[in-house]
């Protein structure tokens, strides 16, 4: 076969031999309609991309240029490069030449085509340079729908439309030594009120941004393989894993976060629902209780809340003082409607949306100017009444609350079936006992667990047991992972807690598969703990990613100097035989590391936030092995920042004018500790230290003294790192060993 329908009446065997037909003809008559096919439109593809390459022995910067890029959003997905039939796309050079565009620093795209005109290439962008697909392009129709369950752009997107991968259901592009070789997912742009199924159904205490989380499963697993989340919370994990096609495992201790979940994917007839709602609407405008009479009456029909105690430091003592006599005669008498449906599935999610209108219609709403108010067991974790109570037009609310979810059910409609929602496991009980997940069956885990005594999550959601009938032992909360609380737990058993749950994890999760745990803590004792159980488990510790989290909550704002408004998300590996952390004698005293790095960071950026500045320095203690004196020494790196100016506004940190930085760490020292950090995170990234790029990643960060030339730099490499290949550098394995503190 020389010629393919695809590309019309082109002979294959003509090409062959035409020496007219040169590399401008490749992109024309076979890219230019292969791109096309795929249905990249114009804005997604970057033609002659320049990038800039350092050559020769004099390292000097000359520009390439990569002949197609194709881009979604914001980020590079394929660079695909175009030879003369003459050309042999097997030969290593030309695969080096498309690798260095695809890994460069300013495209890192996921794949790199190669194609002569004649052969067609594809792999994919890691450290073997793994190859994907290699057909001749005769055969280019029957392997299309192979090569778009790679390169199709709706591989790529994120929204919150419905992408269950379908393309590659049955196309496993992961096999056991490619999951391991996953790359860190870059720093993911929010898009949090994109997806409906998840903003604005029903408020709770923390959740993940849906975009976030989705990428991560995107890369780290593939469709059909089991995902759990053993602190799964409002569901976002569960719910994006049935999103693109995978199994979920949602296991979490406290019955409001499983009501949500259960309710929100429970599948149901859009007509049915309707009617539902109809018919829940008008029983209720005929029986509105409005006058004191009426409103006294319903009284004694309607159900009341159950009378539970409320957690320490709320205004009322008990869940019944929430509400008053109109508004518990609203509500009982919504929730007796609602529970004459007969299918089961529509009831539950009637319940859904009367739990969202118990949310607005109590005592403890504050309103105000940033999207309407909330519960201040959502605003300020507290029962605290509000000042300004205001009357609830509660017909107006119904309908308000039943559209948001029935946008979510409309959003998921397609996807979470009543067979695929088969596949969500929602379980009541703790992280830390998993005797229901088998070991070693688990493909994928994302998990945000709680952070010490930030979130007394069961305590706080009483409220909502009262109305919904939902059970909490004395056990739960026992089990419960958090400090103080109705328990009083002392941060010793939180820490018990949490490192038995990262035990478990490691028993259920399959080797060569990842874990995702997300850090929002700044303390680096919590850091400490995570990663220290984690290595004494036996995962390894790959790197972290700084991640915003979109908008910033109450507290946040009320407290920008000391609470966080992103994360680090700690990714870690489960192998036969994990790296531990290095640990280096630096010569530097610690408080001098954690000046070099804020003021590091501050000079780079020209200005930083608490949040980059924290995570930037409980990053480079983690690289460099010595966060367990971070620990001891320094648990507020607050008291760092006094010295800097703040600017409220913008609230990021800037160098005060006319005073220059203080750090005066001999060069040599300097560079060998920006050189450590570096050379180590590339290792765990597997990434290569190529010469030019070291020297010119280390020098925008000695900001202060002597500029460096290359020999000072190459003297530090020479002695605490080795030669590998023929530009590139690796740590030494002999240089392990505790750091010192001087002074």
């Amino acid at each position: 076969m020389t010629r393919s329908a695809f590309f019309g009446n082109l002979d294959f065997n003509t090409i062959a031999h035409d020496p007219s037909f040169k590399e401008s003809a490749v992109r024309s008559f076979i890219i230019d309609p292969l791109v096309k096919r795929l249905r990249y439109s114009a804005e997604n593809i970057v033609l002659e991309k320049t990038v800039q390459i350092q050559t020769g022995s004099k390292k000097q910067t000359t520009p390439y240029y990569a002949d197609y890029v194709l881009k979604i959003g914001n980020s590079f997905v394929c660079v695909i490069e175009a030879k003369a039939p003459e050309k042999h796309i097997n030969d290593e050079s030309i695969i080096d030449q498309a690798f260095s565009y695809a890994s460069h620093r300013e495209i890192r795209s996921n794949y790199f085509v190669l194609c002569n005109g004649l052969e067609f290439a594809l792999y994919r962008t890691d450290l073997e340079r793994t190859l994907l697909l290699h057909f001749h392009l005769a055969e280019t129709d029957q392997y299309f729908d192979e090569l778009k369950s790679y390169l199709a752009p709706e591989r790529f997107y994120g929204t919150g439309q419905i992408i269950a991968e379908k393309s590659i259901a049955n196309k496993n592009i992961f096999n056991d030594s490619t999951y391991c070789r996953q790359l860190l997912p870059d720093s993911i742009p929010i898009r949090r009120q994109a997806a409906q199924r998840h903003f604005g159904v029903h408020g709770y205490f923390t959740r993940q941004s849906w975009d976030i989380v989705q990428a991560y499963i995107k890369n780290y697993s593939k469709p059909g393989d089991t995902v759990l989340d053993p602190y799964g919370g409002s569901g976002v994990t569960v719910i994006e894993s049935l999103m693109l096609g995978r199994k979920g495992i949602h296991i979490d201790i406290n019955p409001l976060a499983n009501f949500l979940v259960e309710s929100l994917i429970a599948p149901v007839n859009l007509q049915d629902f309707e009617d539902g709602f109809e018919f829940v609407k008008q029983e209720y405008l005929k029986k509105e209780p409005k006058t004191r009479t009426e409103i006294k009456a319903a009284l004694e029909k309607y159900p009341h809340p159950k009378k539970l105690p409320l957690p320490k430091g709320s205004d009322v003592k008990t869940t019944d003082k929430l509400f008053n006599s109109k508004q518990t005669a609203q509500l009982g008498l919504l929730k007796r409607i609602i529970s004459k449906i007969k299918n089961e599935n529509v009831r539950k999610s009637l319940l859904l949306m009367f739990s969202g209108i118990v949310t607005r219609n109590n005592s403890t709403f504050h309103s105000n100017s940033h999207r309407g108010g909330n519960a201040a067991a959502f605003m300020y974790y507290r029962y605290r009444i509000s000042p300004r109570p205001d009357e609830i037009d509660i017909p107006t609310l119904l309908f308000l609350r039943y559209n948001a979810v029935l946008n979510a059910k409309k959003e998921m409609k397609n996807t979470i079936t009543e067979s695929t929602a088969a596949n969500a496991q929602i379980i009541k009980g703790t992280a830390t006992d998993l005797p229901f997940v088998q070991s070693e069956s688990v493909d994928y885990i994302y998990t945000d667990p709680p952070y010490g005594k930030n979130i007394q999550y069961l305590d706080l959601s009483a409220m909502w047991y009262a109305w919904l009938d939902l059970d909490v032992s004395d056990e739960d909360y026992q089990l419960e992972a958090i400090e103080d609380g109705r328990c009083d737990k002392s941060k010793e058993e939180y820490k018990q807690l949490i490192a038995q749950s990262i035990r478990e994890m490691f028993r259920v999760l399959k080797y060569d598969r990842w874990l995702s745990f997300v850090f929002a803590h700044k303390d680096p004792a919590f850091w400490h703990l995570i990663v220290d159980t984690a290595e004494s488990c036996g995962f390894e510790y790959v790197g972290a990613v700084p991640q915003k989290n979109g908008s910033s909550n109450y507290h946040q704002r009320q407290h920008p100097f000391t609470v966080l408004t992103g994360q680090l998300i700690i990714n870690f590996r489960k192998v036969k035989n994990p790296r531990t952390m290095l640990k280096w004698n630096l010569g530097i005293d610690i408080k001098d590391i954690i000046v070099q790095t804020v003021e590091g960071i501050i000079a780079e950026e020209g200005g930083a936030t608490l949040e980059r500045i924290n995570n930037e320095i409980i990053g480079k203690a983690l690289e460099l092995g010595f966060l367990d004196m971070l620990t001891k020494e320094y648990t507020d790196i607050t008291e760092f920042l006094k010295n800097y100016s703040y600017d409220k506004i913008k609230k990021v940190y800037y160098q005060p004018p006319n005073k220059p930085f203080k750090s005066h760490i001999p060069i040599e020292l300097r560079i060998k500790y920006y050189l450590m950090s570096l050379l180590n995170r590339n290792e765990r990234l597997g990434k290569e230290s190529h010469f030019s790029e070291i020297v010119l990643e280390i020098i925008p960060s000695l900001r202060n003294g002597n500029t460096p030339d290359e020999q000072t730099i190459l003297d530090v490499l020479e002695d605490i790192a080795e030669r590998a290949g023929t530009d590139c550098w690796r740590l030494r394995k002999d240089g392990q060993q505790e750091l010192k503190m001087n002074g």
